[in-house]
């Protein structure tokens, strides 16, 4: 479990700021912080790996205190035990892929650890690259793999992906879900996507001058299910679930998720990711595959 009730003033986008935050994150869970520019996010993130200090409050990880204003205990970064992905990616340039990895690797740790990271990444083929020579999506996967290599507690990402291109994005997000449950990781995400915070998050906490406004499962969350008159719009599959002798259709469309219910020979062609009509039909929503 961890526990994070701090207060900090901030620097926000209409002057002075409170960032004043009580929030629960269980162990395991894939959280993601959202909510517009200026509100507080990427901030939670250095309260949280200590490269920024509240000035009251307690965060506790799985039992340990990791900084507590009234007994004045504040650890540093180093002794937090967190791997932390930023959207510039943050590589040596001077140094090989390999030598990134292995320069991050605690003293105690076994090599193989890298051999290990490097092919569940698929950079094995990169190893004696430097980063000037990869790609977004590559330099993002080195960055990635770094993070792994200390074990951490707890992962941090602040906008990994949200440089690259669509097919690149989709491909990272399959990353990030097997990295967080192979090494069973608590990880915290910021991002402004909601089909990525749907496909990947168990928990959203929306942030808005730095309080939580909103909190939730991400179809709590985003969920808009008042569809009412006539209506046809374009959208993306996000999930589909069997419910009794129908089915439910979610579909991001621009900002908003809402739930389409479909028989079965509607969606016989559809997978997640589709891009999909949502159109009425008689007043009741259906739902059309736009072919590629």
């Amino acid at each position: 479990m961890i526990t994070l009730c701090v207060q900090k003033k901030l620097d926000g986008p209409n002057g002075d700021m409170l960032l004043d935050l009580d929030i629960q994150i269980q162990e395991g869970q894939f959280v993601t912080l959202y909510g517009p520019s200026g509100a507080g996010k990427t901030s939670t993130l250095r309260i949280l790996s200590g490269l920024l200090q509240a000035e009251k409050g307690k965060i506790e990880v799985n039992g340990t205190t990791w900084f507590d204003s009234a007994t004045k205990i504040h650890q540093q970064p180093q002794q937090r035990n967190i791997g932390y992905v930023f959207q510039d990616y943050a590589l040596f340039p001077n140094m090989t892929v390999e030598e990134n990895l292995l320069f991050a690797l605690p003293k105690e740790a076994r090599k193989n650890e890298i051999t290990t990271l490097l092919e569940m990444m698929e950079l094995v083929a990169l190893k004696e690259r430097k980063p000037q020579t990869l790609s977004g999506g590559q330099k993002q996967r080195v960055a990635l793999a770094r993070a792994l290599v200390q074990k951490p507690t707890l992962l941090l990402l602040d906008e990994p992906l949200s440089a690259l291109d669509m097919k690149i994005r989709l491909k990272l997000q399959e990353y990030l879900l097997k990295v967080h449950k192979v090494y069973k990781l608590t990880t915290i995400l910021i991002s402004h996507d909601i089909g990525e915070i749907y496909k990947l998050s168990d928990q959203v906490f929306v942030l808005e001058n730095g309080k939580v406004a909103k909190s939730g499962t991400p179809t709590q969350v985003f969920l808009n299910d008042k569809i009412s008159g006539k209506f046809k719009f374009k959208g993306e599959v996000l999930n589909i679930e069997k419910d009794e002798v129908v089915y439910l259709v979610t579909v991001l469309i621009q900002n908003e998720m809402v739930k389409v219910i479909a028989q079965e020979s509607e969606i016989r062609q559809l997978n997640i990711g589709d891009s999909v009509i949502v159109a009425s039909k008689a007043f009741n929503p259906v739902i059309y595959k736009i072919d590629a």
